[in-house]
C-alpha cells in the first residue's frame, strides 16, 4: 500500500469513530461510498480502543484482504463489541474513548537479529497459533529485540522461546494515527497494555 497522507489518516479516524458510534448502538457500519485514492487500497489494521487512557480493546485484520477503510470500520466494531478480554462497550463510554489506528505493511518474515524496536511490529506463527504486537508495545515497555520476541509468542499461547525452533517469524511496519488523548495511563506491571 502507498504510504497515506495525514489526511488520509484524519478520514480513517473519523471512520473509525463513527463506526465505533453506530455499532455500539447496534445501528451497523456507516456509509463508505464517497472514498477515493489511496483509502480504497487494501491493508491490514488494527484499531485500538483507549478509556481514559486505559485500554479498551483492540482488534485487526492482518491481511491485507479489503480497502483500508473498510477493514477499519470493521475493526472499530470488532474492538468494540467483541475483544474477548473486555465486556463490550457501553454506548455511555464512547465519549471517553480515544481511537488509534495502524495500517499494517504486508508481514515479511525477518531474522532475530534484524529486528528493530520502535518500528517493528512482530506476528509469531507455528501450527494453529498466532500471536502479534503492535511496534509501539516493545518501546511502552522497554523491551529489547529477544523479550519482544518471548512476548509475542506468549500472546501466541506458545511458551517463551518458541521463536527460536520452529516458529516462524515475520515483522511488519505501521502507519500510525491517533485521536488527541490516546495514551496509556495504566499501572506499571498491568497486562492491560499489551496489544
Amino acid at each position: 500500500m502507498s504510504p497515506l497522507s495525514d489526511e488520509d489518516g484524519q478520514s480513517l479516524l473519523a471512520v473509525a469513530r463513527l463506526s465505533l458510534e453506530q455499532g455500539v448502538r447496534g445501528l451497523g457500519l456507516p456509509d463508505l461510498g464517497g472514498f477515493s485514492g489511496r483509502l480504497l487500497e487494501r491493508a491490514g489494521a488494527f484499531i485500538t480502543l483507549r478509556h481514559h487512557g486505559a485500554l479498551r480493546g483492540c482488534i485487526g485484520q492482518v491481511e491485507a484482504r479489503l480497502p483500508v477503510v473498510q477493514t477499519v470500520a470493521e475493526c472499530s466494531v470488532s474492538a468494540a463489541l467483541h475483544d474477548p478480554r473486555f465486556q463490550p462497550v457501553d454506548p455511555s463510554e464512547v465519549p471517553g474513548i480515544a481511537i488509534e489506528v495502524n495500517v499494517l505493511s504486508p508481514p515479511f518474515d525477518i531474522r532475530p537479529e534484524a529486528i528493530e524496536i520502535g518500528r517493528h511490529g512482530l506476528l509469531i506463527s507455528s501450527t494453529f497459533r498466532r500471536g502479534l504486537l503492535l511496534p509501539e508495545v516493545a518501546v511502552e515497555w522497554n523491551w529489547g529485540a529477544e523479550r519482544f520476541l518471548d512476548e509475542t509468542c506468549h500472546k501466541a499461547g506458545l511458551p517463551a522461546g518458541a521463536w527460536r525452533q520452529d516458529a516462524r517469524i515475520q515483522a511488519f511496519t505501521t502507519q500510525a494515527f491517533a485521536e488527541p488523548g490516546f495514551h496509556a495511563v495504566v499501572p506499571a506491571g498491568s497486562e492491560e497494555r499489551r496489544q
